[in-house]
């Protein structure tokens, strides 16, 4: 393993396998890189695993797989909560993926105002003084 810089990140990189060991941490950072709603809106980050033959390189644990945030992204966890083991370039598939996230709440939150928005002006008294009109 050597060290080397993967978006702003210093990561553990294998350069046979071209996979990256980033620490519990890390990988928070990495996301927050493209998603700036903080960890309360980030979901789930993995909700079941399951035993891999692969053992974590500060502890020597098993590793476990699971899918990222429900993702079709799958990686390995310490069960320790040592970190993270992401094959080559799903760093890169983390990104976008967070990318979209940040994209879908930024529109729901967008939608979410507007709702509000139109919701206030049909409880306003003219609103209200109008719909009366129609009905006498």
């Amino acid at each position: 393993m050597k060290s080397t810089i993967r978006y702003k990140l210093e990561v553990e990189h294998c350069p046979s396998c071209k996979g990256m060991w980033l620490e519990r941490a890390e990988l928070g950072e990495l996301e927050d890189e493209v998603f700036d709603f903080g960890e309360h809106a980030k979901g789930t980050l993995a909700f079941e695993s399951t035993p891999t033959g692969d053992q974590c390189p500060e502890c020597d644990s098993r590793l476990r797989s699971f899918r990222y945030r429900f993702y079709d992204l799958v990686m390995e966890l310490c069960p320790n909560q040592h970190g993270y083991w992401l094959t080559e370039d799903e760093d890169t598939r983390v990104l976008e993926i967070m990318k979209n996230e940040e994209r879908e709440m930024r529109h729901k939150l967008g939608a979410e105002e507007r709702w509000a928005s139109l919701m206030k002006q049909m409880r306003s008294h003219s609103f209200l003084s109008k719909v009366r009109d129609l009905f006498h």
